[in-house]
């Protein structure tokens, strides 16, 4: 599974020493969490094609490092186009009429979901770039659930967790074929993927600018169906009548959490000008109060970014604030003797034209503006390519409808933030994708309408 070795950033936030205290995330008690293994044994580094492991076709590997120390972890079989192929003659196989999982119905493929859901849990697979196994789940569980077989390519920063699944997929008895997994680059086996033409459908998380490839070769190819989980710009709107303590805290978490590297992150919180001062300095408080570190170690509330090059990103993206004008009110550099840590950073007097408001920052960083009527919020907040969640903050239920149907927005959360379920759909507006998951809506992006018409000899009614 996905893990980080402990280095010398231990648990403490600009050098000072923490204590160890339970946090919370969405009113959970850390401490009821399962706790992380610090030094898990990796077992799996191997491509994952009809239930067995195989090495590359091309003999090259993927080097996979610890964020944390910048240490490398392991290496793991990359795939390409060669690979591919095989992973897809494999799902095809198993797909076809008369096979174990064709010839299963619903009930029991539901029982192997759950016999898979029960030993993930054994498991206590955790950590991600940015989430490997919820998106893992995410896009399995529609899937299978409707007779489809898959192959998937994770992320090359995070494949562990991926592969690690798969053998867990094969011990719940899932015949072989049905899931096959291949690492590699997005270059190579996610360019063979979309353009391959016996792939029927391609969903897809990640960058917009890559959805628009993936896009584009699905027309080159075999018109095959996609779906698409892209990138967020994504407004959080505070109103003077709302709670301020819990709207600071819903925003703060709504940011920071996963070090910012989430495509729903509040990263532009819309602040009404006479609560603006105050909000400020509270969101700063709770900045300057985060715990940074290895966060497989109690009490730690931020790690590492992913890499070096989201790393160079976000620190190019907040000298960007910093020369346009913006005020920085804490953090804005690097932490930590090493890793790809970064201070938790608050911009205050941002303005909508300014780099940070307008580009997905993808980290710890935090841009707070003012706004004085709520037809100019409105208008504001959608003033942007992206449309996949925004936030409102109000006691006013009639101000809540109001500007959360006037919201170009998937998602809309009122007075709570980041408040998902499984049985919720999950999807953007304009350039933030197309297609939804989870809920009834993610069984839909998986299956085909088929109209099927019977003469009959005599009607009996």
């Amino acid at each position: 599974m996905d893990s980080q070795q402990p280095s010398d950033n231990g648990g403490n936030h600009q050098g000072q020493s923490q204590s160890h205290k339970p946090g919370h995330v969405d009113g959970v008690e850390m401490q009821h969490l399962p706790t992380p293994i610090p030094h898990p044994h990796i077992q799996y580094t191997q491509l994952f094609i009809n239930n067995e492991w195989h090495e590359s076709c091309s003999g090259r590997k993927i080097p996979v490092t610890d964020p944390t120390s910048g240490k490398l972890l392991c290496e793991v079989e990359e795939a390409d186009s060669e690979d591919v192929d095989k992973a897809v003659r494999s799902a095809r196989a198993a797909f076809q009429t008369g096979s174990p999982w064709r010839s299963m119905d619903a009930s029991g493929r539901g029982l192997l979901l759950n016999k898979l859901a029960d030993i993930v849990e054994r498991d206590h697979l955790l950590l991600a770039w940015n989430f490997p196994v919820m998106m893992f789940a995410w896009k399995i569980a529609p899937a299978l659930c409707c007779g489809n077989t898959v192959v998937i390519k994770p992320a090359e920063q995070t494949p562990l967790s991926a592969l690690h699944m798969a053998a867990l997929i094969k011990e719940a008895g899932f015949p072989p074929g049905v899931v096959n997994v291949v690492p590699g680059y997005g270059q190579t086996a996610g360019s063979a993927i979309s353009h391959h033409m016996d792939i029927d459908k391609v969903a897809f998380t990640g960058s917009t600018d890559v959805g628009k490839l993936i896009q584009k070769a699905a027309g080159e190819s075999n018109l095959k169906r996609v779906t698409l989980e892209l990138g967020g710009k994504n407004p959080t709107i505070v109103f003077a009548d709302c709670d301020l303590e819990h709207a600071v805290e819903q925003a703060h978490s709504g940011l920071f959490f996963n070090q910012g590297q989430c495509c729903i992150a509040g990263s532009r919180v819309f602040v009404e000008e006479t609560i603006y001062e105050e909000f400020v300095q509270r969101s700063v408080e709770k900045a300057r109060s985060k715990v940074l570190g290895n966060p497989l170690l109690p009490g730690v509330e931020q790690g590492p970014q992913i890499d070096q090059k989201q790393f160079d990103k976000i620190m190019e993206l907040i000298e960007s604030g910093k020369q346009e004008g913006a005020t920085l009110e804490c953090g804005g550099s690097a932490w930590g003797q090493q890793g790809l840590f970064i201070q938790p950073t608050v911009f205050s007097n941002v303005t909508d034209d300014m780099r940070i408001a307008r580009e997905e920052i993808f980290g710890p960083v935090q841009q707070i503006m003012r706004f004085r009527d709520t037809g100019d919020v409105i208008r504001r907040a959608n003033a942007t390519h992206y449309g996949l969640a925004a936030g409102v903050f109000t006691n006013d239920i009639n101000k809540a409808l109001t500007v959360s149907s006037a919201l170009q927005a998937g998602m809309v959360w009122v007075n709570c933030y980041n408040a998902m379920s499984a049985q919720c759909p999950f999807g953007g507006f304009k350039m933030s994708g197309n297609g939804r998951e989870l809920g009834e809506y993610a069984l839909q992006e998986y299956t085909e309408v088929k109209a099927v018409t019977i003469k009959i000899s005599q009607k009996n009614s």
